[in-house]
């Protein structure tokens, strides 16, 4: 199965860059149909997670996809599954 990745780490700090970047990778899984997207925003503080749940939770944004999934196993991923 085709799988995106996106690693937040390197752009933590940068509120617009951050909603860019998800943006882009919801878009490409959508236009390349993707079947599932995995987001990295890592451990920390556990903000850079919220942010990007709430981003997903936009209705803009929830209706391209499926369903989310948050790794039971690490805290610091985020799967968003998408149905064609």
């Amino acid at each position: 199965m085709a799988k995106l990745k996106l690693d937040l780490h390197d752009i933590f700090n940068k509120g617009g860059a951050i909603e860019a970047e998800l943006r882009d990778v919801i878009a490409e899984a959508v236009h390349k149909r993707i079947a599932l997207v995995e987001i990295i925003p890592g451990k920390g503080s556990g903000q850079l997670k919220k942010h990007v749940l709430r981003f997903l939770d936009r209705p803009d944004i929830k209706k391209l996809y499926h369903r989310i999934e948050k790794d039971s196993k690490n805290f610091g991923r985020i799967f968003v599954h998408f149905k064609f």
